[in-house]
């Protein structure tokens, strides 16, 4: 088809009479590091009407769509929303408008639950409040097919299930536009009937779509018209009716494709097989068996769940399994599958590429024995290697040294099949080698499958898309409930014969699918042990246990002033790790709390002692909270503006804070006056008033963390914080606000510090900096961010003080101090990363 004869995109008869647009993109420009990605491009949405957007994985589609979501803030161009220009657009400002959209990595917050990430994404017009809101989540889940229990981690949720959850949260906000990236790219057949279902339905009220697929077919069953892009640049607006197959090909490709896959191969039944696997079991999938010759593809079919993933990890050597798999006559060994097989994973964010690190570092990473004699790297033949099979695979990549994530999500995955390469392979298993990958790139992963599989290699792979494997695969096995229930050879292998043999072995009340996803959730007890909350039943009954120790030992341990001490003590800490709590939920870290809080007690020794009047000592607080809240700004500042890493700010801070404590007193100074220290460590029988304070803050924080926009956002940012970005969280005031609560919190510890030493000494108060981490890590916070508690908080600084407590009264050295939270702090990293570690496999295995 040429381009000029592309029909346009309305009429002048139309004009006079058609509705206004529902989004204009007009001449929308937008360059990535010198590189174009948008090049004067314009799209028109109308009402009620499914626009589908075709193009080469890099041709800027997401971009484009990141534009009209706001994720994305173009270099040049106009935004319109229903006639109406939009200056500046935000994705809290798209979501205002009724733009929604599901990406095609989707924005979930890993470390929340479903429930959290649906409170997170959708507006609270959207959900019901009380009772029923969360009948209203269940409701919205229901409606597109998905499974998930609302406490389910969404960490542990299958991809197909996270796609339902984004394109659910999405539907529920009633979107007058609604963007569809790659919806239909882990689904199963069901699940996509059901998706456009729901996408006629939206349609015939009025929404409009856009529609990103590499699938003609579903062009052709859901959109109205297409816009192809191709290399940034707007290729043309066509009616879907008008324009056939072919010309749709010629405009995204820019060239005729004459051959989608490669010739299979003709060879003799009588060869000797150079792969053979017998009896195959694992997690998942039973007594699997197949041969394959020299030059043959061998094909996985089956529903969606059906042990796909799950023998091809095995066969990779990722998971154990009994059986036995021969390569050229020699048995390899679980071991020697790890060492000389290439997988490539359906998940190439999660499991395929180290998202931190460049093009050429990805590559080389499964190669490093080939790259220079000895354990070392020859830095030219790297590159030489490297570079040459970055060619053969035509990545599109500015330079080897860019970063992987700068590339579109096909040449990501070309970035993974060239590392597979480059380790020279006894054997390649590919899950869904093509999984939101274009046309053109389709083509070319097709025949260098088969160019691998014509040198010897075995390939085998794992699709969804039975028509992908019939026209690639020269055998196919279908697996259903983890049996081989079909082998299918030569011109036995038709999508026909693949669907058929997997629906008749899967006629039951829920579709297998369903069931595979039910499999994978977390049944009730291990949510319960996967919540955040086990720390803090474990912390108490240690504690319990450790206290009954103590008072057997020595009956002075429960007397009333060592009962005020302690609680004085856990006062002091409790405070400083309660803020320190908050910068580890955000995935950072505040080792500046420590001297803040010696600087905030020297500060203090100026106006906090005898003969100051009332009015001097309360411009001393404000000075003091003033210099907290002061602090906590610089670090948030120097994090998100400066780009500084969490650690690097906030040792710079660290180390400026001791200077300006010992430029103040330069020795102990300043004795604080008894009606301030008696004013903070008044009691109510035994306990301490600041410790009732403590106690009574920690629960009302515990109630804003779980129930609160605040809590969530705090959370949502330290479990992802792009995907927290697009779902509207603004999280560069999420973290700046962060780092002032903790300076405050310190504030609050440094109050109770000041009165515990009654002078003001600089070279007080450094001690808390690691101490106050110990106490959120035992209270079971992860270091990753996202997860944790204010309570188990408090119970961490509680166990830390006890421990301290008794050694004194079971007549231990100080040794024992260290030796005893080191074991503790240790003990409690290696649980919570078993913990979060088998959800992480979970998810994997789920993929």
């Amino acid at each position: 088809m040429n381009e000029t004869k592309v029909a346009p995109e309305t009429t002048a008869d139309d004009t006079a009479t058609a509705t206004r647009p529902t989004l204009s993109l007009h001449g929308i420009y937008k360059s990535y590091d010198a590189v174009a990605a948008l090049t004067d491009v314009s799209l028109e949405v109308k009402p009620g009407e499914v626009h589908a957007l075709l193009g080469e994985n890099g041709a800027g589609k997401s971009t484009l769509m990141g534009v009209a979501s706001g994720t994305t803030t173009p270099d040049q161009g106009s935004i319109a929303v229903l006639g109406e220009t939009v200056d500046e657009l935000t994705p809290g400002r798209a979501s205002e408008l009724g733009i929604a959209i599901v990406h095609q990595h989707p924005a979930v917050l890993p470390d929340l639950t479903v429930a959290e990430n649906i409170a997170v994404a959708v507006p609270g017009r959207f959900l019901d409040d009380g009772p029923d809101r969360r009948a209203a989540m269940r409701a919205l889940l229901d409606r597109v097919g998905c499974v998930a229990h609302l406490e389910d981690r969404v960490g542990h949720l299958s991809i197909a299930q996270k796609h339902l959850l984004e394109l659910g949260k999405a539907m529920a906000m009633e979107p007058r536009l609604l963007i569809l990236d790659e919806p239909t790219a882990p689904l199963g057949k069901e699940s996509v009937g059901r998706l456009f279902d729901l996408v006629r339905s939206a349609v015939g009220q009025g929404t409009a779509v856009v529609y990103i697929t590499h699938r003609l077919a579903e062009v052709r069953e859901l959109a109205d018209r297409v816009t192809v892009l191709r290399d940034g640049h707007h290729r043309g607006t066509a009616v879907v009716a008008e324009v056939t197959d072919d010309e749709l090909l010629a405009m995204i490709v820019g060239r005729q494709l004459e051959y989608t896959f490669p010739a299979k191969r003709l060879g003799v039944d009588d060869e000797q097989p150079v792969l053979t696997v017998d009896g195959l079991s694992g997690d998942r999938f039973s007594d699997v068996s197949f041969t394959a010759r020299r030059g043959e593809i061998i094909g996985v079919a089956g529903v969606v769940g059906n042990g796909q993933s799950e023998l091809l990890r095995a066969l990779a050597g990722l998971d154990g399994h009994d059986g036995t798999l021969t390569i050229d006559g020699a048995r390899l060994s679980h071991r020697q599958l790890l060492r000389s097989s290439a997988y490539l994973p359906a998940d190439r964010h999660q499991e395929g590429l180290m998202m931190s690190l460049s093009v050429r570092e990805n590559t080389a990473l499964s190669a490093l024995d080939r790259l220079g004699p000895s354990r070392f790297v020859n830095r030219r033949r790297e590159v030489e290697l490297v570079g040459a099979e970055v060619a053969g695979l035509a990545v599109k990549t500015a330079t080897l040294e860019s970063p992987v994530t700068s590339l579109s999500g096909g040449n990501q995955q070309k970035v993974v099949l060239a590392r597979s390469l480059l380790s020279k392979p006894a054997i390649l298993l590919a899950d869904e080698p093509t999984q939101g990958v274009d046309v053109g790139a389709r083509a070319e992963i097709y025949r260098i499958l088969r160019e691998v599989s014509d040198s010897g290699v075995p390939v085998i792979v794992a699709s969804s898309d039975a028509k992908e494997l019939e026209g690639l695969c020269d055998q196919v096995i279908v697996l259903s409930r983890g049996h081989v229930v079909a082998s299918l050879a030569g011109a036995e292998v038709t999508e026909e014969r693949m669907v058929r043999a997997a629906v008749e072995s899967t006629t039951h009340t829920r579709t297998e699918e369903q069931r595979a996803d039910r499999r994978r959730l977390s049944p009730r007890w291990r949510r319960k042990l996967e919540g955040d909350y086990v720390p803090v039943l474990i912390l108490a009954a240690v504690m319990l246990c450790l206290g009954a120790y103590i008072y057997s030992r020595n009956e002075r341990y429960l007397l009333p002033f060592n009962v005020t001490s302690v609680m004085l003590l856990v006062s002091a800490l409790g405070f400083i790790a309660l803020g320190q709590t908050v910068a580890l939920m955000t995935a950072g870290i505040d080792l500046s709390v420590g001297p803040l809080a010696g600087f905030l007690v020297v500060v203090g020794s100026f106006f906090l002692t005898e003969g100051h009047s009332g009015t001097a000592v309360v411009l001393g607080l404000i000075l003091m909270a003033a210099l907290a809240a002061l602090a906590g700004l610089v670090n948030g500042s120097l994090i998100r503006f400066g780009k500084f890493t969490p650690v690097a700010a906030t040792l710079a801070t660290y180390i400026a804070l001791q200077g300006f404590s010992f430029l103040l007193r330069d020795k102990p100074g300043g004795l604080i006056s008894r009606t301030a220290t008696d004013l903070v460590t008044t009691t109510i029988g035994p306990v301490p008033l600041a410790f009732v304070v403590l106690v009574v803050i920690t629960f009302a924080m515990e109630v804003l963390l779980r129930t609160r926009r605040w809590g969530l956002n705090i959370r949502a940012v330290g479990s992802d914080e792009e995907s927290a970005r697009r779902l509207g969280v603004r999280t560069t005031r999420t973290v700046v606000t962060g780092y002032v609560v903790v300076s405050l919190f310190t504030f609050l510890g440094a109050l109770i510090l000041l009165s515990q030493l009654g002078i003001g000494d600089p070279a007080q108060g450094i001690g808390y900096t690691l101490t106050s981490i110990t106490a959120v890590v035992l209270g079971g916070t992860s270091l990753l961010g996202g997860r944790g508690t204010f309570v188990g908080t408090l119970l961490g600084a509680g166990l830390i003080v006890q421990l301290l407590n008794a050694t004194t009264f079971l007549g231990l050295t100080q040794t024992w101090q260290y030796l005893f939270q080191g074991a503790l702090i240790v003990i409690a990293a290696l649980v919570y990363s078993q913990v979060r570690g088998s959800g992480r496999k979970a998810e994997g295995v789920a993929h």
